[in-house]
């Protein structure tokens, strides 16, 4: 169980990131890759990763499943706060950990192998195969999929947001469950070893994931910035739509007039199915069936919470307004401040229980 403990100044300084963390995502979906969790979920993308990272250097490859290895914790180092700006940014912070740090952090991992020991040194032919590996998994693996992660996570906000103004940080909090749990002052998970973190005043950073599986996952150093990276409730086929999945000729087709662009508008800052009929005084039938052609256009994501479902924009959604209408997205509430190998990369590995996903961290 894993148990962070709240004060009255960690409620004020609880928010919710703007945007999918490309380097969270990174760690996580390489995670996944070399496992055989949520079929249903990511097979559609772990075949398309494999046969694309497939292309990329055999040495890139060993590092990237030896440092975020499918069992075991992944070095902290590799998920700073600079990702939030952007992958780029996230992965020239990691370049620039200290050499103490880097070789606090590595020590810390299972097994790990003496190859990395130049990593852990901070030598700097080292670090920069590092920075081609992680740059060269992210552009295979999550960037043809970016828009369908930003979409999902995006609809994650609009059900944090709605708690938030309904009831604040508390209800935003109480909103996380049913794999998280707000037992005033203490937010409680399953994990797999038992854990208390004290915020001491610091807040929390939540950080909704698509490749977060099951479980949430936090930092192994408790000193540093405290942050909750948890599992988005994706939507099915979440990686279709504008992301490569079925044409899109007939959905756009159907999009065409019939006032629609009302609903893009109704829908920017999300709304429910009930209100989306309400506000645009139509039957829920009516607002369901145009929430279901906007979605299947890749104009919209929906995400179900209990017996409601909430609809938000996609980028393509947004862009959409930003081109016809001279639309802006809207204040945020919950803000916050790149070889070929012999066989397809990162297939399922037999071991011990995982931990992260899985991980303690």
């Amino acid at each position: 169980m894993l148990r962070l403990h709240f004060t009255k100044d960690d409620l004020l300084k609880t928010r919710v990131a703007r945007e999918p963390d490309p380097l969270w995502e990174t760690v996580l979906s390489a995670h996944l890759l070399a496992k055989d969790q949520g079929q249903a979920v990511f097979s559609h993308w772990r075949d398309q990763a494999r046969s694309r990272l497939g292309r990329l250097p055999r040495q890139e490859l060993r590092l990237m499943r030896t440092i975020a290895p499918p069992h075991g914790s992944s070095p902290d180092f590799l998920n700073p706060p600079e990702a939030a700006q952007g992958v780029s940014e996230g992965i020239e912070a990691v370049l620039t950990t200290p050499r103490r740090r880097l070789r606090a952090e590595i020590g810390l991992m299972d097994s790990a192998p003496t190859w990395l020991r130049p990593i852990a040194d901070g030598e700097p032919a080292a670090l920069r195969d590092l920075g081609r590996a992680l740059h060269g998994y992210f552009d295979s693996a999550l960037a043809p999929f970016w828009p369908a992660v930003r979409a999902q996570v995006e609809a994650d906000r609009a059900l944090r947001a709605r708690a938030l103004l309904t009831g604040g940080t508390e209800a935003l909090l109480g909103s996380l469950r049913p794999t998280i749990h707000w037992r005033p002052p203490v937010l409680e998970t399953d994990y797999p070893v038992d854990r208390d973190v004290h915020l001491e005043g610091r807040g929390l950073l939540l950080v909704p994931s698509v490749f977060c599986w099951r479980r949430p996952i936090t930092l192994v150093d408790p000193t540093l910035p405290p942050v909750l990276t948890y599992p988005v409730a994706r939507s099915a086929g979440w990686w279709e739509g504008q992301y490569g999945g079925p044409s899109r000729e007939r959905p756009l087709a159907n999009l065409l007039g019939r006032g629609r662009a009302a609903v893009l508008r109704t829908v920017e800052s999300g709304c429910t199915t009930t209100e989306l009929a309400r506000r645009m005084g139509v039957s829920a039938a009516t607002a369901s069936e145009h929430a279901r052609i906007m979605r299947e256009a890749g104009l919209l994501a929906s995400v179900r919470d209990r017996n409601t479902v909430v609809h938000a924009l996609t980028p393509l959604g947004v862009d959409l307004l930003a081109a016809n209408s001279g639309y802006r997205p809207p204040a945020d509430a919950t803000s916050s401040s790149h070889g070929t190998t012999d066989a397809p990369p990162f297939h399922g590995r037999r071991g011990r229980q995982a931990i992260s996903n899985s991980s303690h961290r």
